[in-house]
Protein backbone atom coordinates (compact mmCIF):
# COMPACT_ATOMS: atom_id res chain seq x y z
CA UNK A 1 0.00 0.00 0.00
CA UNK A 2 2.78 1.87 -0.53
CA UNK A 3 2.13 5.80 -1.38
CA UNK A 4 -1.59 4.85 -1.25
CA UNK A 5 -4.31 6.71 1.20
CA UNK A 6 -7.20 5.20 2.85
CA UNK A 7 -9.86 7.09 4.46
CA UNK A 8 -10.63 6.03 7.41
CA UNK A 9 -14.01 4.85 7.11
CA UNK A 10 -13.14 2.64 3.95
CA UNK A 11 -13.18 -1.65 4.47
CA UNK A 12 -10.47 -2.58 3.22
CA UNK A 13 -10.54 -7.00 3.93
CA UNK A 14 -7.33 -8.62 4.73
CA UNK A 15 -5.84 -10.21 1.44
CA UNK A 16 -6.70 -7.52 -1.00
CA UNK A 17 -4.13 -5.95 -2.88
CA UNK A 18 -3.71 -1.99 -3.68
CA UNK A 19 -0.34 -0.85 -5.44
CA UNK A 20 0.81 2.09 -5.56
CA UNK A 21 -0.49 6.00 -5.53
CA UNK A 22 -4.30 4.54 -4.98
CA UNK A 23 -6.58 6.33 -3.26
CA UNK A 24 -9.77 4.91 -1.46
CA UNK A 25 -12.26 7.47 -0.72
CA UNK A 26 -14.57 7.34 2.04
CA UNK A 27 -16.72 4.32 2.74
CA UNK A 28 -15.69 2.16 -0.23
CA UNK A 29 -15.50 -1.21 0.38
CA UNK A 30 -12.75 -4.08 -0.88
CA UNK A 31 -13.35 -7.39 -0.53
CA UNK A 32 -9.97 -10.00 0.25
CA UNK A 33 -9.19 -11.26 -3.32
CA UNK A 34 -9.36 -7.62 -4.67
CA UNK A 35 -6.32 -6.73 -6.76
CA UNK A 36 -6.39 -3.13 -7.49
CA UNK A 37 -3.28 -1.79 -9.69
CA UNK A 38 -1.47 1.96 -9.62
CA UNK A 39 -2.82 4.86 -9.24
CA UNK A 40 -6.54 3.92 -9.20
CA UNK A 41 -9.31 6.17 -7.49
CA UNK A 42 -12.50 4.92 -5.74
CA UNK A 43 -14.13 8.51 -5.10
CA UNK A 44 -16.55 7.33 -2.41
CA UNK A 45 -18.93 4.84 -1.67
CA UNK A 46 -18.06 2.10 -4.24
CA UNK A 47 -17.77 -1.67 -3.79
CA UNK A 48 -15.47 -3.93 -4.97
CA UNK A 49 -15.63 -7.76 -4.32
CA UNK A 50 -15.00 -11.39 -5.93
CA UNK A 51 -11.80 -12.28 -7.54
CA UNK A 52 -11.66 -8.72 -9.61
CA UNK A 53 -8.35 -6.86 -10.99
CA UNK A 54 -8.12 -3.40 -11.50
CA UNK A 55 -6.12 -1.84 -13.82
CA UNK A 56 -3.57 1.46 -13.24
CA UNK A 57 -5.25 5.06 -13.76
CA UNK A 58 -8.72 3.71 -13.30
CA UNK A 59 -11.33 6.04 -11.69
CA UNK A 60 -14.34 4.39 -10.00
CA UNK A 61 -17.41 7.12 -9.02
CA UNK A 62 -19.85 6.77 -5.59
CA UNK A 63 -21.97 3.82 -5.88
CA UNK A 64 -20.23 1.62 -8.54
CA UNK A 65 -20.75 -2.07 -7.52
CA UNK A 66 -17.89 -4.24 -9.15
CA UNK A 67 -17.13 -7.57 -9.02
CA UNK A 68 -20.31 -8.77 -7.34
CA UNK A 69 -21.95 -12.02 -7.94
CA UNK A 70 -23.61 -12.46 -11.64
CA UNK A 71 -27.12 -12.03 -12.19
CA UNK A 72 -27.27 -15.89 -13.34
CA UNK A 73 -29.11 -18.72 -11.57
CA UNK A 74 -26.92 -21.14 -12.56
CA UNK A 75 -23.67 -19.60 -10.69
CA UNK A 76 -22.88 -21.20 -7.80
CA UNK A 77 -20.15 -19.20 -6.59
CA UNK A 78 -17.25 -20.30 -8.57
CA UNK A 79 -14.00 -18.51 -8.00
CA UNK A 80 -14.68 -16.76 -11.55
CA UNK A 81 -12.46 -12.99 -12.51
CA UNK A 82 -13.47 -9.63 -13.60
CA UNK A 83 -10.36 -8.09 -15.12
CA UNK A 84 -10.63 -4.74 -15.83
CA UNK A 85 -7.93 -2.89 -17.68
CA UNK A 86 -5.78 0.70 -17.19
CA UNK A 87 -7.67 4.50 -17.56
CA UNK A 88 -11.06 3.30 -17.37
CA UNK A 89 -13.46 5.74 -16.38
CA UNK A 90 -16.46 3.86 -14.53
CA UNK A 91 -19.62 6.40 -13.39
CA UNK A 92 -22.05 6.13 -10.66
CA UNK A 93 -24.12 2.97 -10.28
CA UNK A 94 -22.41 1.81 -12.81
CA UNK A 95 -22.77 -2.65 -12.25
CA UNK A 96 -20.03 -4.93 -13.57
CA UNK A 97 -20.00 -8.95 -12.75
CA UNK A 98 -17.60 -11.63 -13.36
CA UNK A 99 -17.66 -14.53 -14.97
CA UNK A 100 -19.28 -18.25 -14.70
CA UNK A 101 -17.92 -21.56 -15.60
CA UNK A 102 -20.41 -21.76 -18.73
CA UNK A 103 -18.56 -18.63 -19.83
CA UNK A 104 -14.96 -19.13 -19.10
CA UNK A 105 -15.05 -17.75 -16.42
CA UNK A 106 -13.69 -14.11 -16.82
CA UNK A 107 -15.48 -11.11 -17.77
CA UNK A 108 -12.85 -8.91 -19.22
CA UNK A 109 -12.61 -4.69 -19.89
CA UNK A 110 -9.79 -3.55 -22.17
CA UNK A 111 -8.09 -0.42 -21.66
CA UNK A 112 -9.36 3.65 -22.11
CA UNK A 113 -13.06 2.70 -21.88
CA UNK A 114 -15.61 5.34 -20.18
CA UNK A 115 -18.85 3.41 -18.14
CA UNK A 116 -21.54 6.72 -18.01
CA UNK A 117 -23.84 6.42 -15.24
CA UNK A 118 -25.89 3.22 -14.28
CA UNK A 119 -24.75 1.12 -16.77
CA UNK A 120 -24.15 -2.61 -16.84
CA UNK A 121 -21.42 -5.08 -17.92
CA UNK A 122 -22.97 -8.82 -17.10
CA UNK A 123 -20.93 -11.82 -16.49
CA UNK A 124 -18.96 -13.17 -19.41
CA UNK A 125 -18.40 -9.89 -21.41
CA UNK A 126 -15.48 -9.74 -23.22
CA UNK A 127 -14.99 -5.48 -24.09
CA UNK A 128 -12.62 -4.18 -26.14
CA UNK A 129 -11.11 -0.76 -25.68
CA UNK A 130 -11.68 2.24 -25.66
CA UNK A 131 -15.37 1.48 -25.67
CA UNK A 132 -17.98 4.14 -24.28
CA UNK A 133 -21.15 2.92 -23.09
CA UNK A 134 -23.49 6.02 -22.25
CA UNK A 135 -26.37 6.53 -19.20
CA UNK A 136 -28.16 3.01 -18.68
CA UNK A 137 -26.91 1.18 -21.58
CA UNK A 138 -26.62 -2.56 -20.52
CA UNK A 139 -24.89 -5.85 -21.73
CA UNK A 140 -26.15 -9.26 -21.45
CA UNK A 141 -24.40 -11.67 -20.52
CA UNK A 142 -21.57 -13.45 -22.92
CA UNK A 143 -21.16 -9.97 -25.15
CA UNK A 144 -18.62 -9.47 -27.61
CA UNK A 145 -18.08 -5.81 -28.04
CA UNK A 146 -14.87 -4.84 -30.36
CA UNK A 147 -12.50 -1.95 -29.83
CA UNK A 148 -14.15 1.87 -30.20
CA UNK A 149 -17.63 0.90 -30.37
CA UNK A 150 -20.20 3.99 -29.27
CA UNK A 151 -23.01 2.45 -27.33
CA UNK A 152 -26.33 4.97 -26.97
CA UNK A 153 -27.65 5.72 -23.27
CA UNK A 154 -31.06 2.97 -22.57
CA UNK A 155 -29.29 0.58 -25.32
CA UNK A 156 -29.88 -3.08 -24.24
CA UNK A 157 -27.77 -5.82 -25.93
CA UNK A 158 -28.97 -9.33 -25.94
CA UNK A 159 -26.47 -12.13 -24.11
CA UNK A 160 -24.29 -13.66 -26.63
CA UNK A 161 -24.42 -10.77 -29.39
CA UNK A 162 -21.58 -9.63 -30.90
CA UNK A 163 -20.44 -5.96 -31.39
CA UNK A 164 -17.71 -5.58 -34.31
CA UNK A 165 -15.23 -3.06 -34.06
CA UNK A 166 -16.04 0.41 -34.45
CA UNK A 167 -19.79 0.07 -34.62
CA UNK A 168 -22.50 2.34 -32.92
CA UNK A 169 -25.66 1.28 -31.86
CA UNK A 170 -28.38 3.95 -31.03
CA UNK A 171 -29.71 4.80 -28.15
CA UNK A 172 -33.16 3.31 -26.96
CA UNK A 173 -31.72 0.52 -29.25
CA UNK A 174 -32.71 -3.35 -28.29
CA UNK A 175 -29.77 -5.21 -30.05
CA UNK A 176 -31.05 -9.06 -30.54
CA UNK A 177 -28.58 -9.68 -33.99
CA UNK A 178 -24.80 -9.30 -34.30
CA UNK A 179 -23.36 -6.22 -35.59
CA UNK A 180 -20.73 -5.82 -38.51
CA UNK A 181 -17.68 -3.78 -37.43
CA UNK A 182 -18.19 -0.63 -38.59
CA UNK A 183 -21.78 -0.38 -38.71
CA UNK A 184 -24.47 1.49 -37.10
CA UNK A 185 -27.44 0.12 -35.78
CA UNK A 186 -30.85 1.67 -34.12
CA UNK A 187 -34.45 1.23 -33.20
CA UNK A 188 -36.53 -0.22 -30.59
CA UNK A 189 -35.80 -3.90 -32.35
CA UNK A 190 -32.21 -2.65 -33.66
CA UNK A 191 -31.96 -2.51 -37.76
CA UNK A 192 -28.20 -1.61 -39.88
CA UNK A 193 -28.67 1.78 -40.53
CA UNK A 194 -25.56 2.71 -42.20
CA UNK A 195 -21.89 2.86 -41.35
CA UNK A 196 -20.79 4.44 -38.41
CA UNK A 197 -19.44 7.29 -40.49
CA UNK A 198 -18.90 9.67 -38.21
CA UNK A 199 -16.97 7.48 -35.82
CA UNK A 200 -14.46 6.24 -38.99
CA UNK A 201 -13.60 10.01 -39.68
CA UNK A 202 -12.69 10.76 -36.30
CA UNK A 203 -10.60 7.25 -35.89
CA UNK A 204 -8.62 8.40 -39.09
CA UNK A 205 -9.82 5.87 -41.66
CA UNK A 206 -8.90 7.47 -45.24
CA UNK A 207 -12.00 8.32 -47.33
CA UNK A 208 -10.86 5.49 -49.93
CA UNK A 209 -11.53 3.31 -46.78
CA UNK A 210 -14.59 4.61 -45.64
CA UNK A 211 -15.43 3.61 -49.86
CA UNK A 212 -14.20 0.18 -49.86
CA UNK A 213 -16.28 -0.63 -46.70
CA UNK A 214 -19.50 1.00 -48.49
CA UNK A 215 -19.08 -1.37 -51.33
CA UNK A 216 -18.30 -4.34 -48.95
CA UNK A 217 -21.78 -3.68 -47.03
CA UNK A 218 -23.54 -3.01 -50.45
CA UNK A 219 -22.52 -6.39 -51.44
CA UNK A 220 -23.28 -8.63 -48.51
CA UNK A 221 -26.74 -6.90 -48.07
CA UNK A 222 -27.61 -6.04 -51.20
CA UNK A 223 -25.71 -8.67 -53.96
CA UNK A 224 -26.90 -12.05 -55.47
CA UNK A 225 -26.99 -15.09 -53.63
CA UNK A 226 -27.36 -16.22 -50.23
CA UNK A 227 -25.24 -14.45 -47.14
CA UNK A 228 -22.76 -17.18 -47.47
CA UNK A 229 -22.19 -16.66 -51.21
CA UNK A 230 -22.42 -13.09 -51.43
CA UNK A 231 -19.38 -12.81 -48.52
CA UNK A 232 -17.46 -15.29 -50.68
CA UNK A 233 -17.47 -12.55 -53.37
CA UNK A 234 -16.75 -9.79 -51.24
CA UNK A 235 -13.63 -11.48 -49.88
CA UNK A 236 -13.02 -12.46 -53.45
CA UNK A 237 -13.70 -8.55 -54.81
CA UNK A 238 -11.78 -7.27 -52.20
CA UNK A 239 -8.88 -9.56 -51.71
CA UNK A 240 -6.07 -8.13 -49.71
CA UNK A 241 -8.06 -5.53 -48.34
CA UNK A 242 -7.86 -6.00 -44.43
CA UNK A 243 -10.89 -3.88 -43.18
CA UNK A 244 -12.94 -5.93 -45.78
CA UNK A 245 -11.44 -8.95 -44.09
CA UNK A 246 -12.29 -8.05 -41.32
CA UNK A 247 -16.05 -7.90 -42.27
CA UNK A 248 -16.07 -10.93 -43.87
CA UNK A 249 -14.00 -12.65 -40.81
CA UNK A 250 -16.84 -10.89 -38.25
CA UNK A 251 -20.16 -12.33 -40.57
CA UNK A 252 -18.64 -16.26 -40.95
CA UNK A 253 -17.98 -16.73 -37.40
CA UNK A 254 -21.76 -16.31 -36.67
CA UNK A 255 -23.09 -18.98 -34.03
CA UNK A 256 -25.71 -17.72 -32.29
CA UNK A 257 -27.30 -15.27 -34.01
CA UNK A 258 -27.76 -13.54 -37.74
CA UNK A 259 -26.36 -10.55 -38.46
CA UNK A 260 -28.31 -7.29 -37.88
CA UNK A 261 -29.55 -5.93 -41.08
CA UNK A 262 -31.30 -3.68 -42.73
CA UNK A 263 -35.19 -2.97 -42.37
CA UNK A 264 -37.04 -5.10 -44.87
CA UNK A 265 -34.26 -7.13 -45.37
Amino acid sequence: MTDSFIHPSAIVEDGAQIGKGCHIGPYCTLGPHVKLEGNITLKSHVVVDGYTTIGEGTVIYPFASIGTPPQDLKYAGEASELIIGKNNTIREHATMNPGTKDGGMKTVVGDNCLFMMATHVAHDCIIGGRVIMANNATLGGHVQVGDNVLIGGLAAVHQFVRIGAHAVIGGMSGVESDVLPFARVKGERASLAGLNLIGLERSGFSKDQIRDIQKAFKSIFDGDGNLDERLANVANDHAGNDLVEKIVEFAKSREKFGLCQPTGK
